[in-house]
């Protein structure tokens, strides 16, 4: 099965500091050695770069351009990026219309219709509660901790 990991979870992968980190290391240490393949999209690229070199008063890290190529780099190494592909905004647009998506949600809508273009239906996050309402799509949420205490 392939897992899209979201961007929450790339963030937490990255900061030894995040009382989640060591949560996401054994989540996705259990996924692969359980056969799954782990991706990510140039979405989450785009907004881990966001994170990461925000400003910490802004809820980021406050990191350098450098730094964030560097984890960025490690990250991609690590996880396979899934191609852009022309179909992902005809599918957006008809997500975020289908389910009255607004405001900040259009990302996780983004993200969906890159999952649904490359047939991969689940999703690593912090966040289930946001894709709730693309179960109906066939999109399932799950959380590292549902993962780890099945260990």
């Amino acid at each position: 099965m392939t897992y899209l990991l979201d961007t929450n979870i790339l963030l937490r992968f990255i900061d030894p500091t995040d009382p989640s980190h060591a949560i996401v290391h054994q989540a996705i240490d259990h996924l692969r050695l359980n056969g799954h393949d782990l991706r990510v999209s140039t979405q989450n690229c785009i907004e881990f770069w966001n994170v990461t070199t925000r400003p910490v008063t802004r809820n980021g890290f406050g990191r350098t351009p450098k730094d964030a190529d560097q984890f960025l780099r490690l990250l991609t190494q690590l996880f396979s990026v899934l191609p852009d592909d022309a179909g992902v905004y005809p599918e957006w647009y008809r997500l975020v219309s289908q389910f009255d998506v607004s405001g900040v949600q259009v990302h996780d809508a983004r993200l969906v219709a890159v999952m649904r273009i490359h047939q991969i239906a689940h999703i690593l996050t912090f966040n289930a509660a946001d894709f709730v309402r693309y179960s109906p799509v066939g999109i399932t949420a799950v959380e590292p901790r549902s993962i780890c205490t099945t260990l």
